[in-house]
């Protein structure tokens, strides 16, 4: 029997719903406005190659995030939001076919969608938007009169930071996190799969890979070489393999979703 509580499935970005950094995304398009020097694109560009096979450390991630406040301090909201044209496009680009797949299947089972990224909320809500998602979490940044100051306004969103924000919206939009998903490739946001009833690691790092074996949390391999997909999942009976098309993930998590 179908249940009436409201539930929402809440997806990390980078590496999860689009492959690479959408980070490095935005400093492109920065560099190309001229808000940034083009020795920081060039180490960006390197951390994002590092980023695409091996995932962020927390220390990395804490980097980032002071280096793109850095470079918003005092530039006009309007200026950062006119990025988008450039941004957007590329970003779409990056969305993973099986992602998109998800996407459709909890919107075809009545639950709510939501980005939830350490990338500033101007980037992710424009996405989530394009995606047709419910909205998205973000790193807000502080604005004094219609300027950045290169200040946070909230608590940055990157691990425990992305779970209260999720926790924040649960308890002003009344889902039931247990009822809930959340979908994410690192160890980082750990507090974020620990805090919902389906927590599901997508292309995983080591660590967090070996978590989600000895929890029995589902684990799904998406690669978009030649739009096939290894879907794994870790549950209490045993472990299953699964190769095939697109098709046949969106049945399996048919299967997932539907519980």
């Amino acid at each position: 029997m179908e249940t009436t509580a409201k539930a929402a499935a809440f997806f990390d970005l980078d590496r999860t719903l689009i492959s690479g950094s959408s980070l490095y995304v935005f400093g492109m398009a920065a560099w190309r406005n001229d808000m940034v020097e083009t020795r920081q694109v060039l180490k960006d560009l390197t951390d994002a190659v590092v980023f695409r096979f091996a995932g962020a450390s927390d220390e990395k991630t804490e980097a980032i995030k002071n280096r793109v406040l850095d470079a918003i301090a005092g530039v006009a909201v309007a200026d950062l939001k006119g990025l988008g044209g450039d941004i957007l496009p590329k970003l779409l680009e990056s969305v993973r076919l099986e992602s998109q797949g998800l996407l459709d299947l909890h919107h075809q089972a009545g639950r709510d969608t939501y980005i939830v990224s350490a990338s500033p909320i101007e980037i992710v809500e424009g996405l989530a938007e394009a995606l047709g998602m419910t909205g998205a979490i973000g790193t807000v940044a502080e604005i004094v009169d219609g300027r950045y100051t290169g200040l946070l306004a909230e608590p940055f969103c990157y691990g425990q930071g992305k779970a209260d924000a999720i926790s924040k919206l649960a308890s002003a939009r009344e889902y039931d996190l247990r009822l809930s998903y959340a979908y994410t490739d690192s160890m980082g946001d750990l507090p974020m799969l620990e805090i919902v009833g389906h927590p599901v690691a997508v292309n995983p790092d080591r660590a967090l890979e070996s978590l989600a074996y000895h929890q029995g949390w589902p684990v799904v391999e998406f690669s978009r070489k030649r739009k096939e997909v290894v879907a794994r999942t870790t549950a209490a009976a045993g472990a299953l393999a699964l190769a095939g098309t697109t098709y046949a993930l969106g049945r399996r998590h048919g299967r997932l979703l539907s519980g």
